[in-house]
């Protein structure tokens, strides 16, 4: 079955996951899903990822974490869809939860976060927000 919005259902995985308190989740792989996991890790949101080859698209297991059985991550919110995609320029990256949570941006130098593509002075489609 093909997805119209892969990162719609990578961030519905996740969110459904998190809710069910499961320990990780599987998640069929694309480059810019290991991009955004990547991120996630860096940033302290998840505790690790591993990549399986297992199938022919391959597999993205993502471990979460949590503090005294809270998820850290709160809040995924999608901002780009396919239907209407959010570009912003280096100036107008948005903040999010006040600095406490991360924009993922997709830049010409690649994938990263909003602070990220302030400090390169590149600016880009807004992916996703995490807090």
């Amino acid at each position: 079955m093909s997805v119209t919005d892969p990162i719609a259902d990578y961030l519905c995985r996740v969110r459904n996951a998190l809710s069910a308190k499961h320990e990780k989740v599987d998640i069929p792989s694309s480059r810019v899903k290991v991009e955004i996991t990547k991120i996630l890790k860096e940033e302290g949101f998840i505790q690790n990822y591993k990549l399986q080859d297992d199938t022919k698209q391959g597999t993205i297991r993502i471990f979460f974490r949590y503090v005294e059985g809270t998820p850290v991550i709160t809040g995924l919110k999608q901002v780009s869809r396919p239907g209407r995609r959010i570009y912003v320029n280096k100036i107008r990256v948005p903040k999010v939860v006040g600095g406490l949570g991360v924009a993922i941006v997709s830049t010409s130098r690649g994938i990263m976060t909003g602070e990220q593509s302030l400090k390169k002075g590149v600016g880009g489609e807004v992916l996703c927000e995490v807090w």
